[in-house]
């Protein structure tokens, strides 16, 4: 499609856009009296309207039945996780029995962790991606202390070259067979939360399985944004949260996906809690641990009702829609806000933006990180005063991301109109 840097062209676009609906079904923070241009999906995403009737209704079956809720409420609470299997497993592409939702991201890998990686003094190193999500950094430190290796050592990362902004798949393939038989476990993110470069997710797995390794994925930025099919990819296993393009609330709870072929291992080990023991027997209180067959056998404590009822309400917004049309309309908007960025630095001198977000639309998803060059933080600082609410990334980066549910084509356009004036007025 040969884009046009006007409003018109942009209107144009929105009227053919058949998500465009969903835009008020979210509501906006304001600036100025003004609806924000919220590129921030990739951090928080949106509340969801209809999220406040899902969490009234839970407060009012307490309010009415109080414990009989488990069993009485509309969605009884005992099994309300159990409605997010069908809608999450079309999400991730996966089984219904290999998904789940409990407590938050890192602890959920966390808890996986413990099934899959456990070291031995010949086969003990995990690798991860250069620069990955600082709360993934510390998990891998303490668990490898933990096990009682030094992280130095154990732990190895996946480097850019020198002066590129992503990491090529040839170099991860390369550690992966340099590592070789010292290799314990492969966990990356699947979207690099830096960057927005996405991994060829089933050309990783099966390298490091090839040399005996288990591989998972933390999928904080790819669930709800990019294609996935962790089943068909032999993935082992994977998390995510569910608060930035899943739109469930801030701090919400995870989705993790354990892999079929995991869920008859006995050998397996797991910490184990009640909600993972055999729902049929699970009020009988008996003292074996009797795992429920399939992912939720991960689970571990009683399900927080009042945060899945967002989440709930944000899934079957998904479940309407379908990730294709999803990814097809992210796709075209942030092609149009990379077009509009490409334009306004063209117009400028001294612009001079640089976008190391990877420009094949089948290496990113939802989001354009770009360098300031010339430019830094006051920057951004005007933008958030004027209504553009981005993410700032030192050491000069501004995240981007056109979340396709609510971001209009016609924001892209009054976003490159605004960063122009601001450029012009400094």
């Amino acid at each position: 499609m040969i884009f046009e840097n006007n409003r018109k062209f942009a209107q144009s676009l929105d009227a053919q856009d058949e998500l465009r609906k969903y835009r008020d079904e979210f509501y906006f923070p304001k600036v100025n009296g003004k609806e924000v241009l919220y590129f921030t999906g990739n951090s928080l995403g949106l509340q969801p309207k209809r999220a406040k009737t899902y969490v009234d209704e839970v407060m009012s079956d307490w309010a009415n039945m109080a414990v009989e809720g488990h069993f009485y409420a509309d969605k009884p609470w005992w099994d309300y996780q159990e409605r997010f299997a069908v809608p999450l497993s079309e999400i991730v592409g996966a089984k219904p029995t290999e998904v789940g939702v409990m407590n938050t991201l890192t602890v959920n890998l966390h808890l996986l962790m413990v099934s899959f990686y456990n070291p031995t003094p010949k086969k003990y190193k995990i690798i991860c991606e250069e620069k990955a999500f600082p709360s993934d950094q510390y998990m891998f430190q303490s668990q490898v202390k933990f096990h009682g290796y030094d992280p130095k050592d154990a732990i190895v990362e996946i480097k850019r070259r020198e002066g590129e902004a992503n990491i090529r798949l040839e170099d991860v393939l390369a550690k992966i067979e340099e590592v070789g038989s010292d290799l314990a476990l492969v966990l990356i993110g699947g979207v690099n939360y830096y960057t927005g470069q996405v991994f060829d997710m089933q050309t990783i797995t099966a390298a490091g399985q090839k040399h005996g390794a288990y591989v998972g994925w933390d999928l904080a930025h790819a669930a709800g944004n990019i294609k996935l099919n962790l089943h068909d990819w032999n993935v082992d296993f994977a998390a995510w949260c569910s608060y930035k393009y899943m739109n469930s609330g801030p701090g919400n709870a995870s989705g993790f996906f354990v892999h079929e072929k995991h869920h008859n291992d006995k050998e397996l080990k797991r910490f184990a809690g009640w909600y993972g023991h055999n729902k049929e027997r699970r009020f009988k209180m008996e003292p074996d641990f009797d795992p429920v067959h399939g992912a939720d056998g991960w689970q571990v404590s009683n399900l927080p009702i009042l945060s899945l009822a967002p989440y709930l309400a944000s899934v079957e917004m998904f479940a309407e829609v379908g990730m294709d049309k999803l990814i097809a309309k992210r796709n075209l908007i942030t092609s149009y806000l990379e077009f509009i960025l490409h334009e306004i630095d063209k117009e400028l001198e001294g612009a001079d933006f640089e976008i190391i977000t990877p420009s094949n639309p089948r290496e990113r998803g939802c989001q354009l990180s770009v360098y300031l060059h010339g430019q830094g933080r006051e920057l951004f600082d005007r933008l958030m005063k004027n209504g553009v609410i981005t993410d700032w990334r030192e050491p000069n980066v501004i995240r981007l991301a056109p979340a396709p549910f609510y971001c209009s084509f016609e924001d892209m356009y009054e976003f490159g109109q605004i960063l122009k004036r601001l450029i012009l007025e400094k």
